[in-house]
């Protein structure tokens, strides 16, 4: 059953998410990329399996087919578009995030043009309106009265490439899920997502460092990824998973839009630093559009 709540568990996961990038991922700044990954991935999977043993006749219904559409979506999802966007702030060093966050702000058109393409989904006028205003919402919250800046050094266009990759594998990454969703429930979609993204991670973290050494990851550090399993990761992922089938893959990519609102307004209030007039502007009309294109989904499903 479509209700109008569903986008609301899309945007709530969205909120983890931005929760995590300013309050939990700092504390694993000394781990490499790939391993902080493949941890999140392994820890969620490990707490999932005794659950989905006891589903485990859900496979049966699944076409070979999806399985490597789940697999598409752990690729760009779990691990692409994740380390994608980590390695374009290395590039910056964390200080001028103006040319990484503009660009990764194109996930919704690369979302929506695929949810168009591969989805055939139907959209009304008003959806790319709001959508647009979301868009500028969020640019107008990121820069306030400044432009972007472009100039951060020599490693900027590096950067800006990690940057679009990263928008186009989440982006990618929605529509896929949304694909992999229609033959499954939300709790078999997210083990199988996690479970394909161990795999991938394995296999990069051997071809590119070998066996991890486990040993440099502190006792605290254990201790965030597993608040991590259950708020921003595994739970997060449910959530996220249980709103998807019952929205469109253009609707939740909008929705998702609130991880940046949130890592944005956290980043303002623990770094003492406020909003300004043009900020305040584009936080409301991100909020505004978030709720309308919620409202569109649910006029179009009833």
């Amino acid at each position: 059953m479509k209700d109008k709540s569903s986008p609301l568990f899309v945007i709530f996961a969205a909120t983890l998410w931005g929760v995590d990038a300013v309050m939990l991922r700092p504390i694993l700044f000394n781990l490499t990329v790939p391993l902080v990954v493949f941890l999140e991935s392994v820890i969620a999977t490990i707490i999932l399996t005794p659950f989905f043993i006891i589903r485990k006749n859900q496979l049966k219904g699944i076409p070979a087919k999806d399985f490597l559409i789940f697999f598409g979506v752990a690729l760009f999802g779990g691990a692409i578009g994740t380390m994608a966007i980590v390695k374009a702030l290395f590039f910056v060093n964390f200080v001028n995030l103006s040319i990484v966050v503009l660009i990764q702000k194109l996930q919704p058109i690369f979302a929506i043009l695929l949810a168009a393409l591969l989805l055939k989904e139907k959209l009304p006028k008003q959806f790319f309106l709001w959508a647009s205003i979301a868009v500028i919402g969020v640019l107008l919250l990121t820069f306030g009265y400044n432009l972007p800046n472009f100039q951060t050094g020599e490693k900027t266009l590096e950067a800006a490439f990690f940057a679009l990759l990263a928008a186009f594998s989440f982006g990618s990454s929605t529509v896929l899920s949304k694909r992999a969703l229609s033959n499954v429930t939300f709790f078999t979609g997210t083990y199988l997502r996690f479970l394909f993204t161990s795999i991938i991670m394995v296999i990069i973290l051997l071809i590119s460092s070998g066996i991890p050494n486990f040993g440099v990851v502190s006792k605290f550090q254990w201790t965030i990824f597993l608040v991590i399993a259950f708020s921003s990761g595994g739970l997060a992922i449910l959530l996220y998973y249980f709103g998807l089938k019952k929205v469109s893959a253009s609707v939740a990519t909008i929705c998702e839009l609130a991880f940046p609102f949130t890592a944005i307004l956290l980043e303002y209030i623990l770094r003492g630093n406020f909003l300004d007039f043009v900020q305040w502007i584009g936080a409301i009309l991100l909020i505004i559009a978030i709720l309308r294109v919620s409202w569109i989904n649910f006029q179009k499903n009833h």
